[in-house]
């Protein structure tokens, strides 16, 4: 049976078909496909953004020479490393939780209005107004009456700011943990770029030292930034951090060639101009945040800080194993040579940069299921979690036939060594053909935090992670190139395997859909 919001209100008797239910359905523009669109696709386009922008910077420091650019490149990967380990639990975390309270406030104060009509005894406030205006002086009111002078006038009440603890709650942990990695990158730059590789008599490690500390300084920005972005996300709003965005991407885009080379400030001024993008992006933020939240009304009992920093603590976890896994594989590439690791690094670029399509619908599905949860509308829930998880498969199989015309050709743009382009075509089959599983495992990931099953999404990773690195380190040493490949293969394919298990067996927040 349909809804009238245009998607199945019965649950299948069996779990599993919740995947294969409605399927025709998939490119659907009702109410729930227009709902996936509009917040998937500013999403989408918001993290491709930062990319782009990273790679005009990059062209910009490569100018400089070829020390700077190594220099500014491995300060680039300890600084988004440090910050991915706050980034990504502060986010998951804020988007569930405010999604939650968005939707908790405004049932209640649906009942509260309602309250009050009954209390001033009007039932259906539009057919009692409709009965005091005859039908045929409807189109003949007097001016006066139009422009609300009358005494019968209503005036519109200015709108209401949102009281949403938990946006309270996110802006104070992204604050702090703004200001402690940016004590900490300062701090111990020398000894975490020694450890990253710059030894003290390296030519890169005076301008890695420099590039580092001054972008630290920006660190509080950043997360402050990306806590605003999953309040708003929370409000299934992505189009106002893909305005923010942009202008910070662009302004930074601007100043880079005027600080390095107008300038002549070198590595300086291009993490300069990367820090006054990062505070104009926090900045509007927080504007436009103030403009809809009470962010200053808060109180230790509505912070709900501990709820926070269990479940952070419980996706820093799962960010750990991800990280362990990805930089494990890196490493075993490294030994393998020159040759493998360069092959392996535009493969593996290639193979993440297209996850970020595919987290546009996580970030839909966390934002709908967040809600849909919240009010125990168990059916918009089901059908959520379908059309997400549909729309990720499809949008797998396109890049899969996408990427293996387009890398097989293109690989060139990348390199012209004829060995690394030789392990490259051999990668390829495996960065094309696993589109469709990244996909899903990327969708799980936001039905997953969505649901607010974040010991299940924790503790699954990091089991998945143990298989993986044995099955990795295992294929390495008996395969080589291709083995790690495989390796990788296992990985995302347990990781979607863990998904589909949790929804497929209706337990957890799922049980609802064995009933």
């Amino acid at each position: 049976m349909m809804s009238e919001d245009g998607y199945n209100t019965d649950f299948p008797r069996n779990p599993l078909k919740i995947f294969f239910s409605d399927f025709r359905s998939v490119f659907k523009l009702d109410e729930l496909g227009l709902e996936i669109v509009r917040i998937a696709l500013p999403a989408a386009l918001a993290l491709t953004a930062d990319p782009i922008a990273s790679l005009v910077d990059t062209a910009f420091i490569g100018q400089i020479g070829p020390v700077e650019l190594a220099a500014v490149g491995v300060s680039i990967a300890l600084f988004n490393q440090v910050s991915r380990i706050a980034i990504f639990p502060l986010v998951s975390i804020t988007t569930s939780f405010v999604a939650e309270e968005d939707a908790c406030s405004s049932q209640q104060d649906t009942v509260q209005d309602h309250k009050e009509c009954i209390e001033a005894g009007i039932n259906n406030p539009t057919e009692e107004t409709q009965e005091l205006i005859p039908e045929k002086n409807k189109d003949s009111l007097s001016d006066e009456f139009k422009t609300g002078s009358s005494i019968f006038s209503i005036s519109k009440p200015p709108a209401k700011k949102r009281n949403i603890p938990s946006a309270s709650s996110a802006l104070i942990i992204g604050g702090f943990l703004g200001l402690f990695q940016a004590v900490f990158l300062i701090s111990a730059a020398k000894p975490l770029l020694s450890f990253m590789g710059v030894k003290h008599d390296s030519p890169m490690l005076r301008p890695a030292q420099r590039y580092l500390s001054l972008r630290s300084l920006g660190a509080p920005a950043v997360l402050l930034s990306l806590a605003a972005q999953g309040v708003f996300r929370g409000f299934k709003d992505t189009t106002t951090p893909l305005f923010a965005t942009v202008i910070g991407d662009v302004t930074n885009i601007i100043l880079d060639p005027i600080f390095i080379f107008v300038f002549r400030l070198g590595v300086t001024g291009a993490a300069t101009a990367h820090v006054i993008s990062q505070y104009l992006m926090c900045g509007i933020l927080l504007w436009k945040l103030m403009g809809q939240v009470d962010i200053f009304n808060m109180s230790t009992k509505h912070l709900q800080l501990c709820r926070f920093m269990k479940n952070g603590f419980l996706l820093l976890m799962r960010v750990i194993a991800v990280t362990f896994c990805v930089t494990l594989s890196a490493s075993l590439a490294a030994r393998e040579g020159s040759t493998s690791m360069a092959a392996f690094q535009v493969c593996l670029q290639v193979w993440l940069a297209t996850s970020l399509l595919a987290d546009g619908f996580a970030v839909a599905g966390q934002a709908i299921l967040a809600s849909a949860f919240a009010k125990k509308d168990y059916k918009r829930a089901a059908a959520t979690a379908s059309r997400v998880l549909q729309l990720g498969l499809v949008l797998g199989f396109v890049l899969a036939v996408i990427l293996g015309a387009g890398l097989h050709f293109g690989a060139r743009v990348f390199t012209k060594d004829d060995k690394v382009l030789h392990l490259i075509s051999i990668g390829l089959p495996f960065v094309a053909g696993t589109q469709p599983i990244n996909a899903l495992a990327f969708v799980f990931d936001g039905v997953n935090f969505g649901a607010s099953d974040f010991g299940y999404a924790a503790a699954s990773l990091v089991m998945v992670a143990i298989v993986s690195i044995l099955c990795l380190l295992f294929l390495s040493s008996t395969h080589g190139f291709i083995g790690l490949w495989f390796g990788l293969t296992i990985y995302m394919s347990l990781r979607a395997a863990v998904g589909f298990w949790r929804i497929g067996t209706g337990t957890g927040p799922w049980s609802f859909l064995r009933s």
